[in-house]
């Protein structure tokens, strides 16, 4: 389809502009956007696995989805990168985590807000049920703790945080299962019903 030709040579894009401007040796500028790279090129598998499985790609769904990827990839790297910012410093690399600075956590809260609107968007374009929604409302959850707790000035708690994310992706995994399962469910019973008026 269009939509994966699409993907696949926008991914390809992606990786030779970033291979040209590491060719370039101008590594300081590269690692300044490494985040933003991260979540374009990490995030396209959501472009990509919908069209796999659909045959077409839904705009309606993917870009939302896509979207909170590249949100979700922001806040995760940008906790990452706080670990190694003193040496970042020394060699002149810039990162989300110096560029942020003190401002971390406002940075992030609104990216986790962003994210979560993204994710509530696909649910309801996608038809998606209560277990989608209360997973949502777990990730929030988790977020806010995550962001509400971490202390950017020490890097084992960033590491602590950054492997946290693990468990958020299980949750919206678990999410989306469950939530497919559910409206399998409830179109099964919808049917079962049509079926039972229309034999009476």
């Amino acid at each position: 389809s269009f939509c994966i030709f699409f993907v696949e040579t926008g991914f390809r894009h992606v990786v030779q502009a970033g291979l040209k401007r590491l060719n370039s040796s101008d590594l300081p500028a590269l690692a300044s956007q490494s985040a933003g790279i991260t979540g374009l090129t990490f995030n396209w598998g959501a472009l990509l696995g919908w069209s796999a499985i659909k045959g077409s790609c839904d705009p309606s769904v993917c870009l939302p989805l896509y979207f909170s990827g590249v949100m979700w990839t922001l806040i995760y790297d940008t906790i990452y990168a706080h670990q190694d910012k003193r040496d970042d410093v020394l060699i002149g690399l810039k990162s989300t985590a110096l560029r942020f600075g003190e401002n971390t956590k406002l940075w992030l809260s609104g990216f986790s807000v962003a994210m979560l609107g993204a994710l509530s968007l696909v649910g309801v374009n996608s038809g998606q049920t209560a277990p989608y929604y209360a997973a949502l409302g777990a990730v929030g959850a988790h977020l806010t703790h995550q962001i509400y707790t971490v202390d950017i000035h020490r890097p084992e708690d960033c590491w602590n945080k950054f492997i946290s994310n693990r468990t958020l992706g299980l949750i919206v995994f678990l999410g989306i299962v469950l939530g497919n399962l559910w409206k399998e469910k409830k179109t099964d019973k919808t049917k079962k019903s049509t079926e039972n008026k229309i034999e009476n």
